[in-house]
């Protein structure tokens, strides 16, 4: 019996990719060995069908059952085709993840867990979020602070004593004070 897992990188210490078609590798693995070969997915960057292509490379393999994050209704279709069991939900590592596909501890899935085209467009979010604010008070003070995308930063201005914060998500907020003298 071999099963197949999504996963971010070849190794066993890796974790399971929430993406199935456009996973960076496939482990097939028996799981009383632990034996696996790893694949490079060949459909990763595909401008479409990278679900569909994906399941029909695992279905080649003969693997029985198919683990990762997420499974569209495409590749759903294919491996349900084939007979192949799909186990969407997991997440961590491979070994902790064959554990509990060993022990019985994950259930399969008569229908895709997520919608058509799901993982197109998935990376990481990037981009400055800045903030900025002034407010004069009895003196003269500024203050302007910046963030990064998906965080938050603050800085700390000198003249006059103001202060700024910022966060990301492409839009800042800032706020200041001055006590001027």
């Amino acid at each position: 019996m071999k099963i197949a897992l999504a996963v971010t990188a070849p190794s066993l210490d890796a974790q399971v990719e929430m993406r199935l078609g456009r996973a960076q590798y496939f482990l097939i693995i028996d799981p009383e060995t632990m034996a696996f070969e790893a694949i490079e997915n060949p459909n990763m960057s595909a401008g479409g069908g990278a679900g569909i292509q994906t399941a029909r490379m695992l279905a080649e393999r003969q693997v029985s059952s198919v683990l990762a994050g997420n499974c569209g209704p495409n590749a759903f279709r294919v491996f349900n085709a084939a007979g192949i069991e799909v186990i969407p939900g997991v997440s961590g590592d491979v070994r902790t993840v064959v554990e509990q596909y060993k022990q019985g501890r994950l259930r399969s899935s008569q229908t895709p867990n997520v919608e058509s085209h799901f993982g197109m467009n998935q990376g990481p979010g990037t981009g400055p979020g800045a903030g900025g604010g002034t407010r004069p008070g009895p003196g003269q003070g500024s203050g302007g602070g910046k963030g990064g995308g998906m965080g938050g930063g603050g800085g700390f201005s000198s003249g006059g004593g103001g202060r700024g914060s910022g966060g990301g998500m492409g839009g800042g907020r800032g706020s200041g004070g001055g006590m001027g003298g």
